[in-house]
């Protein structure tokens, strides 16, 4: 049976909007009644909102739930005169936090986007909840992961084609053939834009070593996290293994940490049932435990 992005998304109140997030046309997924607590769900690197598919309509029910694409990413502009390190980032959520009128959220990240997160979390502390960091960046350098991901988005956003766009997109996963027609076609369209080139080879900054280095999470970084978070780890992440999950783990006083046996990079869209599940259960204050 043919999979869909369309048929994640069926049943759900949503709408693709734009917002002036501090001068930076901001493209967002909405879901959700705008009077429940907001929850943004931050993508990462070269990523797009579509990486919340299969999420956002099982937490539309309970949240405001946007899932933005970042300055310089999707849809949203690509000024080239930043540049793209994480505070960034965080600039454009709390601009965008504004622009939709909002104080507080829950944050969950995926890879840059818990990277952000815990960066948002120092810098606007009394806008966070809760976190949640799922198979976040910037706890650790690796070197294999970092010219990997560097080397294949360049040749995707290179006179793309699906071909280059599907082999970028596998790197994500621990199933390849869990990467369906419709994602690649959605990422096909981003990457091809005019412009879209320029702008990738700032977005990858942080793969380079010394600009990821000043930027990286410190253990007392992490220990001065004082909201409840969430942990979630796969057992095949190409990025950072489970002993960067237990370390990361035991910097977080309190925190949950689960495990995703059956996915890669991207929990959330390989295991999305299951994510969905621990996601809500964390979020709605129900006690998680390890799996």
């Amino acid at each position: 049976m043919a999979e869909s992005l369309w048929t994640d998304l069926l049943g759900a109140s949503f709408a693709q909007r734009y917002y002036d997030a501090g001068g930076i046309r901001t493209r967002v997924l909405e879901a959700g009644d705008p009077e429940a607590p907001l929850l943004l769900m931050m993508h990462g690197v070269n990523g797009h909102a579509e990486t919340y598919a299969r999420n956002i309509r099982a937490h539309a029910r309970d949240f405001h739930v946007v899932a933005p694409d970042f300055i310089g990413h999707g849809f949203t502009d690509k000024p080239l005169d930043r540049d793209y390190e994480i505070p960034t980032y965080v600039r454009h959520m709390a601009d965008l936090m504004d622009a939709l009128g909002v104080q507080r959220a829950s944050l969950s990240g995926e890879s840059l986007g818990a990277w952000v997160a815990v960066r948002f979390l120092q810098a606007h502390g009394d806008r966070v909840d809760r976190l949640v960091l799922n198979t976040p960046g910037g706890m650790n350098a690796n070197p294999k992961a970092m010219e990997s991901l560097r080397t294949l988005t360049r040749e995707a956003v290179t006179d793309p084609t699906r071909e280059k766009v599907r082999k970028r997109l596998e790197w994500l996963f621990k199933e390849p053939g869990s990467v369906t027609e419709d994602l690649v076609e959605t990422r096909f369209r981003i990457y091809s834009q005019p412009g879209y080139r320029e702008a990738t080879e700032l977005t990858l900054c942080l793969q380079d070593l010394p600009v990821r280095e000043r930027n990286m999470l410190t253990a007392d970084d992490l220990q001065q996290v004082r909201v409840p978070t969430l942990l979630v780890w796969s057992t095949a992440d190409p990025v950072a293994g489970v002993e960067v999950g237990e370390w990361c783990h035991d910097q977080i006083a309190g925190s949950e940490l689960v495990y995703m046996r059956h996915s890669g990079h991207w929990p959330q869209f390989e295991e999305a049932d299951l994510f969905n599940e621990l996601h809500l259960a964390f979020l709605l204050g129900a006690q998680g435990q390890d799996r």
